[in-house]
């Protein structure tokens, strides 16, 4: 059974970037990087709670925008279709 081995935090984070930016499979960068896919799933569920830019405050900034984009959008369309006098 092979032991703990330190992962350097900057291969860490390079790991991390190509999964989440670049459409790595996990299975690829634990075999190209020799680091289990258990542990990148680890890396990957701790960011997701422990993150300073969590994940999920990120869905809901993105969330809120929508809707105001959304009501922008309506509010521009109902503009245009108001009839001219």
């Amino acid at each position: 059974m092979p032991g703990f081995k330190p992962i350097d935090p900057q291969i860490k984070a390079e790991i991390l970037t190509k999964i989440r930016n670049e459409g790595m499979r996990v299975m690829e960068a634990a075999e190209q990087y020799g680091v289990s896919s258990k542990t990148i799933y680890t890396w990957l569920r701790s960011g997701v709670v422990n993150s300073n830019t969590s994940l999920i405050l990120q869905l809901n900034r993105l969330k809120k925008e929508n809707e105001q984009l959304y009501r922008l959008l309506g509010r521009a369309t109902a503009e245009l279709n108001r009839p001219k006098y």
